[in-house]
Parts: C-alpha cells; structure tokens; sequence
C-alpha cells in the first residue's frame, strides 16, 4: 500500500489572516495536521460510544467502561496503578471511582499490607454490567471500523504510536528546559 504525504512542511502555513490594526499573520491549516484529528475523534468516539450505551439502556460512559475493562482483567488494582494504566490524575480517577461506587459497580478496599493502598473492585453488580456490555462496545467499536483494511488499521496504530513517542519526547525536552 501506498501511502502519500498529505502535507508537505513548508505548505502547512497557508491562510493569511488579519488582525485588528491589518496586522497579518500567517496561521497553519489546523484540519491538514494529524493532532487535532486526534483530538477530534477521541471525542466524537466518546459521544458515541456513550449513545450506543445510552441505547442499551446501560448508564456508563468510555472513562467508566475502560476503568469497569481494567477490573475485569485484573481485579483489586491499587487505585495509584489505575491512575497510571489509564491516564489519568490520582483526582480524576478518584471521582470517577466515586461515580462508579455509588453505582454498586466497584468497591474499594484498604490493602492489608499497606493501609495507604486503596485496592479497587468490581462488584457482582459490576461484573455482570460489565459482561452485558462487553459485546454491545466491541460491536460498536467493529462498525466503526468497517471498510477500513487490517493494513490500514495497522499503519494508522503504528502511526499514532509514532505521535504518542513525539508526543513524550517533546514532553521530555521541554521539561529539561
């Protein structure tokens, strides 16, 4: 497969806008970038997969999901572990398993070893949730996917792994700074 460059470096700054007092600019053609695609389909996927559960009768959204995939692989997580396995601030990550809680979908738990660890589970009710769901997110998820080649979707993942690696070196250079 071919794959061609959509956009040469020099072409990207492309509209000439002007500002209060004819002050022109030269800003870049955002939609000719990859990262706000990036940006953009994260959140129309979120939306969607949020309906299509919504359309199930199942009260979850993606963040409650993916947390609900992460027990089911492995139960009694430290809470600091999931955090970092899904991105997210120890803040964040507290509230949505404080959502979850009063759902009756987790529980936490104080590790016997080290009473500053909070172990998080999934309950029955949590299981099962889960296991309903499971099937409806991967059909939504193939359809989404449809007409799109295994080749395609592997360049795409390798493609994106390539920007998450930009994406921390950069991070990385600017922190030495």
């Amino acid at each position: 497969m071919v794959i061609k460059k959509i956009v040469a470096p020099a072409t990207i700054y492309k509209k000439s806008i002007t500002f209060a007092g004819n002050d022109k600019r030269m800003l870049p053609e955002f939609d000719d970038l990859l990262f706000p695609w990036i940006g953009k389909t994260a959140k129309v996927g979120s939306f969607f997969l949020s309906e299509v559960f919504r359309l199930h009768q199942i009260d979850l959204n993606k963040e409650q999901f993916l947390l609900l995939l992460k027990l089911y692989q492995q139960d009694g997580r430290p809470q600091q572990q999931l955090a970092f396995i899904t991105n997210r601030d120890k803040t964040s990550l507290a509230r949505l398993i404080t959502t979850l809680e009063k759902k009756a979908l987790v529980k936490r738990a104080v590790s016997k070893e080290d009473k500053r660890i909070n172990l998080i589970y999934l309950t029955t009710s949590g299981r099962k949730l889960f296991q309903k769901t499971l099937p409806i997110g991967k059909k939504a998820l193939e359809n989404v996917q449809s007409g799109i080649s295994e080749e395609e979707i592997t360049i795409t993942i390798h493609t994106l792994k390539k920007v998450m690696e930009n994406i921390l070196k950069e991070k990385q250079q600017i922190c030495k700074r």
